[in-house]
């Protein structure tokens, strides 16, 4: 069984190492390997309060799987696939000190920073989109979806129909949201730090490009297990703006580059690791859980909430 798991970690490390860059040159290191998303996921199906539906209560071994899926996705024999979604597992914070608050729609975003690629007159393209990466906005965007599905869900409850299929999609869009809320969690998905120091370091941190793999996916597989950090995983809170709390959660994992590169420094990474290296490691493995329970508890609570009707545009004018 120990030999059978010291290869398991070596192929995961040689792959993720391999695919470290995509060909844009975007990040492509696959945020706490299978057995962390799907961890992340697995608590916080397990802390769904019973003031929620049963039945995705009782989905915690389907949401567990979908922890990984978007990364299923990132086989380039599916190139339009892969190459569509990359920039949604990651933002560079660094890049975007410039906006704040960041803007709530994708395509604002994405006005943003093409016309501060305009105007830079050093590396432009570091402003593309795909380069500064679109992680809060997928992180609402499948939000909003679990919403609308809730929202179906009670309507047809209330009128005694049927509900088998909004079940199943309830049950993807939560577990599809839990990959990218988990994403958020790993400090190196937030920063363009992320595999390898670049620019000045006088800490002396590793240049090699390895540290990504080497934490969430080979550390994450030898050393932790759900239950490891199950217990920081408390009852969801409602949050009372999504966007700004989940923007907030970013930029507190981005506070925390610097503590992963510390510990790789001083070796709590390999083999066994040590304590410090699972005590950081377990706390935002449960960071990650918990948002993704609070926003599973914040959509179910809206989605009781009829939303307003789109305003209508005023009619032309007439032309003679």
């Amino acid at each position: 069984m120990k030999k059978a798991r010291v290869v398991k970690q070596l192929i995961s490390l040689l792959l993720l190492t391999f695919s470290a860059l995509s060909p844009a040159g975007t990040p492509a290191a696959f945020a706490w390997g299978n057995e962390g998303h799907a961890y992340v996921n697995r608590v916080a199906a397990q802390k769904i309060p019973v003031a929620m539906p049963r039945f995705l209560r009782r989905a915690v071994v389907e949401l567990a799987y979908l922890g990984p899926e978007p990364d299923r996705w990132r086989n380039p024999a599916e190139f339009a696939l892969k190459n569509a979604q990359e920039p949604d597992h990651f933002i560079d914070l660094e890049r975007v000190f410039w906006l704040d608050p960041l803007p709530r729609g994708r395509y604002e975003f994405y006005r943003k920073l093409y016309e501060k690629r305009a105007a830079a007159t050093d590396h432009p393209d570091d402003y593309l989109p795909e380069h500064v990466g679109l992680q809060p906005y997928i992180v609402m965007e499948v939000y909003g979806r679990l919403k609308a599905a809730f929202r179906q869900y009670r309507q047809l409850q209330a009128s005694h129909q049927p509900t088998g299929s909004v079940q199943q999609a309830i049950i993807f869009y939560a577990g599809w949201l839990g990959h990218y809320v988990a994403d958020g969690s790993q400090p190196l998905h937030t920063t363009i730090q992320y595999n390898g120091w670049v620019g000045p370091n006088p800490s002396g941190y590793t240049t090699q490009r390895d540290i990504h793999a080497q934490f969430e996916t080979a550390y994450v597989a030898a050393n932790i297990t759900a239950g490891d950090f199950a217990g920081l995983v408390h009852a969801p809170e409602a949050l009372d703006d999504a966007f700004v709390r989940y923007v907030a959660y970013l930029k507190q994992s981005n506070g925390l580059v610097e503590n992963v590169y510390a510990l790789e420094k001083a070796g709590g990474f390999r083999e066994k690791g040590s304590p410090e290296a699972f005590e950081f490691t377990t706390r935002r493995l449960a960071a990650g859980s918990q948002m993704l329970l609070n926003l599973w508890y914040t959509a179910w609570l809206e989605s009781a909430v009829t939303p307003a009707s789109p305003a209508r545009p005023a009619p032309a004018p007439n032309k003679k």
